[in-house]
C-alpha cells in the first residue's frame, strides 16, 4: 500500500474514533446526566404511561404509614392511603395524570430515580437499573391531624382549615382542610373512572381538591391586628401605651366611619383611649383602623406584614409554595383602615396567620415551615434529614414579649375568653364579613398548651357567628397534640 493512501486509512480510523467516542460520550450525558429531565419534560408523552409499573416508596408520619403501593397484577402498582380525606393535605394524591401534595414535591425520591438514591456504579445508572423507592417521613403527628379533620368535620362550616407549627422549628405538625376528598378515590389505575372522580370533585363550588390550609386566602378579620400592633410595637407604642379608641372611626377622605362590632368586643371600646394591651384585648376596630390608617400608617404596616412572610409564596417542601397573603400598599386611608382589621383587601392563608402566632411565641423568629421531616433509603438509612431554618425576624425579643402578654390577655379577659382553663395560654379572635353571604370567616390563632407553649395554631371557619367559635377547635387540635 503506498505511503499517501496508508495516511488517509489512518486519518479515517481516527476521525471514525473520534466520532465513535463522541457518540459515547453523548449517550453517557443524555443516559447517566439528561435522563430525569427528559422524563418529566412536558413533551413527552410517555412519561405517564409506566407510572404505576414503579413501586413508590412509603409517605409515614410517626411511624405510620399514610401512603403506600401494593402490588396488582404481574407488574403494576397501586397506591393506597390510609384515612384519605383527613389526611389528603398532605400526601396528596398519585394519578394517572398527575400528582400533589407529598406526592409530587418527593416525587423522584419516591419512586426511586432521585440522585441521593443512586447506586455509586456508573453502570448501573446507564442502563437504567431502578434503585427502590425511599421512605418519606413527614412532621405531620397523626393523632392531631385526625383531630383537627374530625374537628373541622362536626363544626357544621361550609369550609374550614386549621395549621399547627411547632413555632421553635417551623415543622407542620397539623395542616387540615374542609371539605376534603379520598385520594384513592383519583389515584385509581383506571383512567376512566380517574377522570370521573376529577371531573365529580372539580364541579364541586366547594373545591374538596384544594388544600384550604396553603393554598386559599380569606380575609383574616381581626386576627390581623397581631400584625398592626407588631407595628405599632415597632413604632415605639408600648403595650400599655394609652392609644384611640372611640366607638367611631372616619378615615380621612372615608365615606364611612368604621365602627366597633358590637358581638365581639367588650365596652371599654368605646372609651376615648385605652391601653394598648385593652384595646388588642378587646379587639377595637376604631384602634386598629386609625393606626393602619394614621399612625404608624400603612407603610408600617405593610413592612411589618411582610417580616411575617406576607407577600411572598411560602415553600413548605420541595416545590410546594403556598398562595401569597397580602396586605394593601396603598396611600388611601379608607383602603388601609379597612385592611387594618382584617377586611377589605387584605387576604391570609391560614399556614400564614399560624406563622404569625408562631413569631409570637418563638421571641419574634419567624421558622420557615416545613412538611418533611426526614428522607430515607429502601434499607433505612438517613438521605436527607431536614433541618429547622429561620426566615425572618418579625420582632424584637422584648417586643415579641409583649405582643405575647397581649394574646395572653385576650384568652384572660378579652374575646377568647371562653378558652380560660383550656390548652390554649394566649389567641386572637377574628370575624371577617363576607359580601353577599350568610356567613362568616371566624379565625382563631393563639398558642399552647400551658406547660410548654410551643404549638402555634390558625382556625379558619367559614359559618354564622364569630371568630370565638373557633377557639375550640384550637383547644381540641392542641390538646391532642398534648396527649
Amino acid at each position: 500500500m503506498k505511503p499517501g493512501i496508508d495516511r488517509a486509512v489512518a486519518r479515517t480510523w481516527v476521525i471514525t474514533l473520534l466520532l465513535f467516542l463522541a457518540l459515547m460520550v453523548n449517550v453517557t450525558y443524555v443516559q447517566g446526566f439528561q435522563a430525569q429531565s427528559l422524563r418529566d419534560d412536558s413533551l413527552n408523552a410517555r412519561q405517564f404511561e409506566d407510572r404505576f409499573k414503579i413501586d413508590r416508596g412509603p409517605i409515614v408520619a410517626r411511624g405510620e404509614r399514610l401512603a403506600w403501593s401494593e402490588q396488582v397484577g404481574d407488574d403494576r402498582f397501586q397506591r393506597r392511603y390510609k384515612d384519605g380525606a383527613a389526611f389528603a393535605p398532605v400526601t396528596g394524591y398519585f394519578s394517572v395524570f398527575s400528582q400533589t401534595g407529598l406526592e409530587e414535591a418527593e416525587n423522584h425520591f419516591l419512586d426511586g430515580t432521585d440522585a441521593r438514591l443512586a447506586t455509586s456504579n456508573l453502570v448501573d445508572k446507564l442502563i437504567g437499573k431502578h434503585v427502590p423507592g425511599g421512605t418519606v417521613e413527614s412532621t405531620i403527628d397523626p393523632d392531631a391531624q385526625r383531630a383537627a379533620y374530625g374537628a373541622l368535620q362536626s363544626s357544621g362550616a361550609r369550609r374550614g382549615a386549621a395549621v399547627v407549627l411547632d413555632a421553635r422549628t417551623g415543622a407542620i405538625l397539623v395542616m387540615a382542610s374542609a371539605p376534603s376528598y379520598d385520594p384513592n378515590e383519583v389515584s385509581t389505575l383506571d383512567r376512566k373512572r380517574a377522570t370521573e372522580a376529577f371531573d365529580r370533585l372539580g364541579d364541586q363550588p366547594r373545591k374538596p381538591l384544594l388544600n384550604k390550609a396553603a393554598y386559599e386566602l380569606f380575609p383574616p378579620g381581626s386576627t390581623f391586628k397581631t400584625v398592626v400592633a407588631a407595628a405599632a410595637l415597632r413604632s415605639g407604642t408600648g403595650a400599655d401605651t394609652q392609644v384611640k379608641a372611640g366607638r367611631s372611626y372616619r378615615p380621612p377622605g372615608a365615606g364611612q366611619a368604621i365602627n366597633n362590632d358590637a358581638g365581639d368586643i367588650g365596652g371599654s371600646c368605646d372609651l376615648p383611649r385605652i391601653p394598648l394591651i385593652e384595646a388588642y384585648a378587646q379587639s377595637c376596630n376604631t384602634t386598629f383602623a386609625y393606626m393602619g390608617a394614621q399612625k404608624p400608617g400603612n407603610g408600617a404596616v405593610n413592612a411589618q406584614a411582610g417580616r411575617f412572610g406576607f407577600g411572598d409564596r411560602i415553600e413548605f417542601a420541595d416545590g410546594l409554595k403556598s398562595a401569597a397573603s397580602s396586605f394593601p400598599a396603598t396611600d388611601q386611608p379608607s383602603l388601609s383602615a379597612l385592611g387594618s382589621i382584617g377586611q377589605g383587601s387584605a387576604v391570609a392563608s391560614p399556614l400564614q396567620m399560624a406563622m404569625v402566632a408562631a413569631a409570637v411565641v418563638n421571641g419574634g423568629e419567624v421558622m420557615r415551615p416545613r412538611l418533611v421531616d426526614r428522607l430515607r433509603a429502601p434499607d433505612g438509612s438517613t438521605v436527607d434529614k431536614i433541618s429547622a431554618r429561620r426566615l425572618s425576624r418579625a420582632l424584637p425579643g422584648d417586643q415579641a414579649k409583649q405582643l405575647r402578654d397581649m394574646m395572653e390577655a385576650v384568652v384572660e379577659r378579652g374575646t377568647g375568653r371562653s378558652l380560660r382553663g383550656t390548652s390554649i395560654l394566649g389567641g386572637k379572635t377574628g370575624t371577617a364579613d363576607v359580601e353577599g353571604a350568610s356567613y362568616n370567616d371566624r379565625w382563631f390563632i393563639g398558642f399552647g398548651p400551658r406547660s410548654d407553649p410551643r404549638y402555634a395554631v390558625a382556625v379558619m371557619t367559614e359559618a354564622s357567628g364569630y371568630g370565638k367559635e373557633s377557639g375550640p377547635i384550637a383547644a381540641r387540635i392542641v390538646d391532642a397534640l398534648d396527649g
